[in-house]
């Protein structure tokens, strides 16, 4: 062997005769059964392969790979392994010129073929798999990264290579938690072909550029499809696990996308299938963090959505076609149910990962495809058509509310747009009550910014505010302009949420929660000044009852206005409205305990049902708070104006049960059982006729001037120049001619009665005054 190297190194040219010769040899004893020399003469074209770097070794090379193939070709499980060994030495030589005609198509679907081998023996079976993977790895090295050589990830190479490892993978304990990170194994477990194929599945994803992931994954996303793999999904996500922390960061959107496209392929397929697709996104989401969406922000939502959707109508309709009765499959309700939690979760997984800008953008995006009265989405008609409008509501607005819980803004003035929270706002006049705790869930995560949710979860008049342990900070300018602009439409929707019947425990618990949240994260002066007043308003729905409420939810709104008074005049820290607070509490818990949250918000509440004949003195009295607080520099004025809530056109289009329940009047209605009846002016009266014609009349003076500034820039825009000039020089004309007439009046007045002028002392003044002390109106000096 010795001589034979020192000859093959001193005479190269050689080197592809000795090949072709050993070739011709091991041949022949294969086919003659001579394994002996068959390892003799293995052994030698390795040592050759290894002492050897020249450029001729090319020709070599062709009998060495013709030499392991035709071991591979071999029913022996040991020639099989010497083959793939022999392979692998040679994978790991780098060599200095590149072949341009070398093939490794046969290796490829060799190695593969042995992967999945199935001999009687497992311990035989163990080796001839491994062996596969190892020559795949081989192969991979090899040709990975030389451009010159058989590419790789074309789309027939991968859909061997990649199944095959994935078929070795398939083989671990299910009940097996597996590592994302490389497996720190012991000596015998790194002999299982399990840990040999993620290890060269990881080294296959590592080396994947750009152009060829789509390449890699689709073979994965098939694999899972054709051995119904994405069920259990503790494989699906085992696997996306592998291939999340293995390609390369910048490449992560890329598998995002091909998950996405593959659930759109999937959407007639069974719930738990796509359940499973879903929940594969969602981990992989978590994993590429910031890199998981790329540039296509809103493509990932939208896709995500319409399944969303397509899955509540196949909930409704039973059926994949949309057609009841059409299909065969059977469509579980709970099943789709499961789905559309996975959906909703994986929004969530998604939203987390982006930059709060993009995250105010997907929140708009959400809020745009819920169907509202209002807006331009069609509401459906009938029955099955206000099932799918609510439960299209309810998921994207549990959609929105998963966005908005990791939702974090300094300014929100920014982070919300008017449209936005106009939209959300006019979701919570739904009639549907579960409709409208969603939106107040999702208006509290906006507003909590320091955790402070939780310390209100119960309703309750706490004696000592220190013991909840609020973290306060002061009200930034920016908080102050969005109280500004959007303050009145939040009172107005907090006081119509709190008129409705259908209430329950959790609305009032979600009520107290945004009031007092508001007050600690928003709130200046004049804020909290229209909180009071807007729940002593609230305090006046339950008193007055025009709406007809149950006893529970009146004693509900009572509580709900003395927890809030307590604590906010512990924040305030003015003793004499403080004083005043706690009197009335302490009244109520004398005298009607039912009035006070500890009494209504538990599992049996205490309830009285004459609550008509409750004296004054259980009362938060307008004049009496505002009186203490004016005399600490609150505005007083304010604080004793009853709040009016103001009618807009959402009340108008919102669909209710009546317009009566909808519209609130800008009118103080006058009642008997009013506490501070006598300090009132009396109301003018409303009648329909006259609502009517007010609506009309805004809407036509609308049009009216809408049309007129249409044909004046209209008129601007397409008339020719002279008959513009002509019309501008008119109305110069028009408008000298008049201030002539002033200046002609002022200086010359008209006569008096009396055929005098006269002056102020009673003399007669026949001269006119002097044009510079002469005193033009405003309007004519410019």
């Amino acid at each position: 062997m010795e001589k034979l190297t020192f000859y093959a190194l001193s005479a190269p040219e050689k080197l592809d005769r000795i090949g072709a010769y050993l070739s011709e040899r091991l041949i022949r004893d294969v086919s003659r059964h001579r394994y002996g020399y068959v390892c003799i003469a293995m052994e030698a074209l390795d040592q050759l392969l290894m002492a050897c770097h020249c450029q001729s070794i090319n020709l070599f090379v062709e009998s060495f790979l013709k030499m392991v193939a035709k071991l591979l070709e071999s029913e022996k499980p040991n020639l099989q392994i010497l083959g793939t060994n022999s392979f692998v030495k040679f994978a790991n030589i780098e060599e200095d010129t590149p072949s341009y005609h070398r093939s490794y198509d046969f290796f490829v679907s060799r190695f593969s073929e042995m992967c999945h081998s199935s001999h009687d023996d497992l311990d035989i079976r163990t080796k001839i798999r491994m062996s596969g993977i190892k020559g795949l790895q081989g192969v991979v090295r090899k040709t990975v990264n030389d451009e010159l050589q058989a590419n790789i990830w074309d789309p027939q190479h991968m859909d061997k290579i990649v199944p095959s490892l994935l078929f070795n993978l398939q083989h671990v304990e299910e009940a097996e938690s597996r590592s994302p990170s490389p497996l720190q194994a012991t000596e015998k477990e790194k002999e299982s072909p399990t840990e040999l194929a993620e290890r060269c599945l990881r080294e296959l994803l590592g080396r994947a550029a750009y152009g060829n992931i789509k390449n890699a994954i689709k073979p994965v996303l098939i694999h899972l499809d054709n051995h119904s793999l994405w069920e259990p999904k503790i494989f699906a996500t085992c696997c996306f696990r592998i291939i999340m922390y293995s390609i390369q960061p910048q490449h992560s959107h890329l598998v995002i996308q091909q998950l996405l496209g593959h659930l759109d392929a999937n959407s007639k397929s069974a719930a738990t299938v796509r359940a499973g697709i879903v929940e594969v996104l969602s981990e992989a989401a978590v994993i590429a963090a910031s890199g998981s969406v790329g540039p296509t922000v809103l493509e990932v939502f939208n896709t995500l959505l319409r399944q969303l959707c397509l899955s509540i109508d196949y909930a409704l309709t039973g059926s994949y076609d949309c057609v009841a009765g059409v299909s065969t499959k059977i469509i579980k309700e709970h099943e789709e149910r499961m789905f559309q939690e996975a959906v909703i979760k994986t929004i969530g997984s998604f939203a987390s990962t982006l930059p709060t800008y993009q995250q105010s953008e997907v929140m708009v995006f959400i809020m745009n495809k819920v169907p509202l009265p209002s807006s331009q989405h069609s509401i459906e008609a009938g029955k099955a058509g206000e099932n799918r409008n609510r439960l299209t509501q309810i998921m994207l607005l549990k959609s929105l509310l998963q966005v908005s819980v990791g939702f974090q803004c300094s300014n929100m003035l920014t982070a919300l747009p008017s449209a936005f929270l106009e939209r959300l706002l006019s979701a919570a006049l739904m009639e549907d009550a579960e409709i409208r705790l969603f939106v107040l869930e999702i208006l509290i995560s906006f507003i909590d910014r320091h955790g402070n949710r939780q310390k209100f979860s119960t309703i309750s008049t706490v004696s000592d505010i220190s013991v909840l342990k609020l973290k306060v900070d002061k009200c930034s300018r920016q908080d102050t302009v969005f109280m500004k602009k959007h303050g009145q439409h939040l009172y107005r929707h907090i006081y119509m949420i709190c008129k409705e019947e259908s209430n329950v425990q959790a609305h009032y618990e979600a009520l107290y929660s945004m009031l007092m949240l508001i007050s600690i994260e928003l709130a200046n002066e004049e804020v909290v000044v229209d909180l009071i007043r807007l729940v002593l308003a609230v305090q006046e729905i339950a008193q007055i009852n025009e709406d007809n409420l149950t006893a529970y939810n009146r004693c509900a709104l009572f509580a709900l206005g003395a927890a809030y008074l307590n604590l906010i005049s512990q924040l305030t820290t003015v003793p004499t409205f403080c004083q005043h607070i706690h009197e009335v509490i302490q009244m109520r818990q004398k005298e009607a305990p039912y009035l006070l949250p500890e009494e209504v918000f538990v599992e049996r509440p205490r309830l009285s049902k004459s609550l008509d004949r409750l004296g004054p003195e259980v009362f938060f009295w307008q004049s009496k708070i505002s009186e203490v607080l004016g005399g600490s520099g609150y505005n007083s004025d304010r604080l004793s104006t009853p709040y009016v809530p103001q009618l807009t056109d959402e009340d108008r289009l919102s669909k209710r049960k009546s317009i009566g329940e909808t519209i609130s009047l800008q009118v103080e209605m006058e009642s008997r059982n009013s506490p501070e009846r006598e300090q009132r002016a009396p109301a003018e009266e409303i009648t329909y006729e006259t609502l009517k014609k007010a609506i009309v009349d805004s809407v036509a003076v609308e049009e009216q001037e809408r049309e007129r500034r249409r044909q004046v820039v209209e008129k601007f825009q397409k008339a020719p120049f002279e008959e513009i000039a002509a019309h501008c020089g008119a109305r110069a004309t028009l408008l000298q001619s008049k201030l002539n007439q002033i200046f002609e009046i002022t200086i010359r007045p008209p006569p008096s009665p009396s055929g005098t002028i006269t002056a102020a002392y009673g003399q007669p003044q026949n001269h006119s005054i002097p044009v510079y002390e002469m005193k033009f109106p405003d309007l004519c000096v410019y």
